[in-house]
C-alpha cells in the first residue's frame, strides 16, 4: 500500500510511519517542522521529507490512503487536495483500528497511568517472548519503535488516549478502538480546552466503556470513585474486573511487593505505580500470562521513558524527572517520591506548560498537589501563556492556587536554571515535573551536580 502522512513528524505519527515502512508499505509524508528524535529516526529510514512545508502536488490518485495528524489544520493544502480527489483519509486511531480489526484489541485508558500500564504489559510479554502488535506513548527499553504492526499476531495492545483524533474528527482517540479487553485506571479532569466541564470529560469515559465489544471485559481501578461509578453503572454486556493497590512496604528506599512467594523487590515505586502494576497484572492474566510469570517479569521493569525516570544518583541524593503535569499526576508523583525517601528533603519543581495549567479556574485544581514536598518550586514562562492566547497568569494567582505561602516561583529560564544548578543536594531528592523542557534545562548538568 502507498500511504501519505500529513504531519509525519509527530511522536505518534512518525512511529506509525516507521512501523508501516517496516511492514513493507510505501510511505511518504510532509510537515512544516520536525524536531528530534523524530527527524533523525525518519531520516535513518529514508522517510524524512526533502523539505519542510505542505505540497499539494504530493497528493495524487495513486495513493491508497492518507493518515492525518493532529498537528495539521483543517485548511491544510494537502488535506484539501485529498478531499478534492476523494481519497480515503484516516485519523491516527482510525488507521490503527483498520490494522487491528481482526485482532483481539487490548486498550488501556485513563487520565493517568495508561502509558506506564501499557509499558508494563509489553515488558512482561516481551520478557516471555510473547509476540503482540502494540502502540504505546513512550519509548521502551528493548523496543525499536513505539508502534509495531504485523499480519500474524493475534493481540494488539493500544494505549487509549482521550484526546481528539484529528483536525476533522473531534472524537477522542479511544472511542475508535472497540476493545475486546479494556482497562480504566483513573479519571481526573484534563484537556479543558476540549472538555470544558468535568461532567463532559467524564462522559468520554462512559462512551469508552460502552464501546467495549459485547462479551469483552473491563479491568478497572475500584479505588477511584469516578472510575467505579462509570464502570459499575454501565449497562454494557461485559465482564467487570476490579483491582486495587496491592500490599507492599518500603524499606531503606526499596519497595517490596507482597507476592504469594513472599516480598519481592521492584524498581518502580509509589501507590500510583503499584496500582498500575495491579492493573497490568490482571490484563496480562487475561492474555494468558499466569501470576507467577508476571511477577518474574515485572521485577525487571524500570519504568517508561519520562515516567518517574531516575536521571542521577549520588551517595545521599537522587534526581528524577517525570512527565506529570495535571494536578492528580503531580500530587501522586510528589507523594510517591516522598514515601520512597521519607528521610530526605524533597525539592519538587513543576513547570506549568499546558493550556489547562494556565487557565485561572483549572489552576485551582492544583491545591495541595505539592504539599508532600519540603520545598516546592513553580516555573513558567509568561510568553508561553501569550503564545496560547490566554490571559496573563500572575505569580500571586499561582501561589494562591497551590495553597502554599512558601512556594518559590520563577518566570524566567535563567534564574530557574541557576537555582537548580547552585543548590546544595546533600540528603535531598530532586523531582522535576513537566511535559515541557524547563526552558531548555540541561539534564546532563543536573546529573553532574547530583553525582559529584
Amino acid at each position: 500500500m502507498k500511504i501519505h502522512f500529513i504531519a509525519i513528524g509527530g511522536s505518534a505519527m512518525h512511529n506509525l510511519a516507521l512501523a508501516l515502512a517496516h511492514k513493507g508499505y510505501q510511505i511518504t509524508g510532509s510537515d512544516d517542522v520536525i524536531f528530534e528524535p523524530s527527524k533523525s529516526r525518519l531520516k535513518e529510514k529514508g522517510l524524512l521529507p526533502s523539505e519542510f512545508g505542505w505540497f499539494p502536488e504530493k497528493i495524487h490518485d495513486d495513493l491508497d490512503a492518507i493518515v492525518l495528524g493532529m498537528h495539521a489544520k483543517a485548511d491544510n493544502p494537502e488535506l484539501l487536495k485529498a478531499q478534492e480527489l476523494g481519497l480515503t483519509i484516516y485519523s491516527y486511531p482510525e488507521f490503527l483500528y483498520e490494522q487491528s480489526k481482526d485482532k483481539t484489541r487490548v486498550v488501556i485508558g485513563g487520565s493517568h497511568g495508561k502509558t506506564t500500564i501499557t509499558s508494563m504489559i509489553l515488558h512482561v510479554l516481551n520478557y516471555h517472548e510473547i509476540p503482540v502488535d502494540y502502540m504505546v506513548g513512550a519509548q521502551l527499553e528493548g523496543f525499536d519503535r513505539m508502534v509495531h504492526l504485523t499480519e500474524v499476531n493475534d493481540f494488539i495492545v493500544l494505549e487509549g488516549d482521550e484526546y481528539l483524533s484529528s483536525p476533522i474528527d473531534r472524537r477522542p482517540k479511544f472511542h475508535l478502538y472497540k476493545p475486546n479487553i479494556a482497562l480504566l485506571s483513573g479519571i481526573a479532569w484534563d484537556h479543558i480546552n476540549v472538555f470544558p466541564t468535568f461532567e463532559n470529560y467524564v462522559e468520554q469515559f462512559k462512551i469508552f466503556v460502552d464501546s467495549i465489544v459485547k462479551g469483552g471485559s473491563i479491568t478497572y481501578n475500584e479505588e477511584d470513585a469516578e472510575v467505579r461509578e462509570v464502570v459499575e453503572s454501565s449497562e454494557n454486556s461485559i465482564r467487570k474486573l476490579p483491582y486495587r493497590i496491592p500490599d507492599y512496604e518500603v524499606i531503606d528506599g526499596e519497595t517490596l511487593l507482597s507476592t504469594p512467594e513472599g516480598p519481592m523487590p521492584i524498581a518502580v515505586f509509589g501507590k500510583h505505580n503499584l496500582s498500575n502494576l495491579a492493573g497490568a497484572k490482571w490484563i496480562c492474566q487475561n492474555m494468558g500470562v499466569d501470576e507467577g510469570d508476571f511477577y518474574e517479569a515485572i521485577a525487571s521493569f524500570k519504568g517508561a521513558s519520562k515516567r518517574l525516570e531516575k536521571i542521577a544518583e549520588g551517595p545521599n541524593s537522587i534526581a528524577f524527572k517525570d512527565f506529570a503535569h495535571s494536578p492528580s499526576k503531580v500530587k501522586a508523583t510528589t507523594n510517591a517520591v516522598k514515601e520512597q525517601y521519607p528521610d530526605r528533603k524533597l525539592v519538587a519543581c513543576l513547570e506549568l506548560h499546558t493550556y489547562s495549567s494556565f487557565n485561572p479556574e483549572f489552576l485551582k485544581e492544583y491545591k495541595g498537589a505539592l504539599d508532600a514536598a519540603d520545598e516546592a518550586v513553580i516555573f513558567f514562562l509568561p510568553e508561553s501563556v501569550a503564545i496560547k492566547k490566554l490571559k496573563e497568569v500572575t505569580p500571586e494567582q499561582v501561589s494562591e492556587a497551590f495553597g502554599r505561602t512558601d512556594l518559590r516561583i520563577f518566570t524566567k529560564a535563567e534564574p530557574f536554571h541557576s537555582f537548580i544548578k547552585n543548590k546544595e543536594y546533600s540528603n535531598t531528592t530532586l523531582l522535576l515535573m513537566s511535559s515541557g523542557n524547563y526552558g531548555g534545562l540541561e539534564f546532563r548538568e543536573v546529573k553532574d551536580i547530583i553525582e559529584y
